[in-house]
């Protein structure tokens, strides 16, 4: 499994059991990839609801790190875009139909991958 850390604090037992302080390139890669395969007339509503909150919090984690930010506007565009997509009030609810759930997943999905990608070439890691 490969689990990176920034390496910008000094880490505790129990800071690494969170999963929010460490990026675990393989869990997002494996969640992106089965967000991507799902197919709009073969998935169940049920199948898409369960997606929305793991998604959302890979999203968030990667918010959360030093992307370069300050330094390249296209990273400040991609932050804005994923601040917007985890906001509670912009994610999917009940009311939400099918087709709009399906529409953010890929959208949470295809910028959580691009992050990702950033993520791992900042920190020198293999892209995934």
């Amino acid at each position: 499994m490969t689990v990176a850390s920034t390496g910008k604090k000094a880490e505790t037992a129990e800071d690494i059991e969170d999963d929010d302080a460490l990026i675990n390139i393989e869990a997002i890669s494996a969640q992106t990839n089965s967000i991507l395969a799902l197919r709009m007339g073969t998935t169940t509503r049920a199948v898409m609801d369960k997606q929305v909150p793991a998604i959302a919090r890979h999203l968030n984690q990667l918010l959360r790190e030093d992307l370069g930010a300050d330094d390249d506007s296209e990273i400040r565009q991609l932050r804005r875009k994923g601040t917007r997509l985890v906001d509670l009030t912009n994610r999917p609810t009940a009311e939400t139909p099918s087709f709009g759930i399906y529409l953010y997943l890929r959208d949470a999905a295809l910028l959580t991958r691009r992050l990702l990608w950033v993520y791992s070439e900042r920190n020198g890691l293999d892209a995934p």
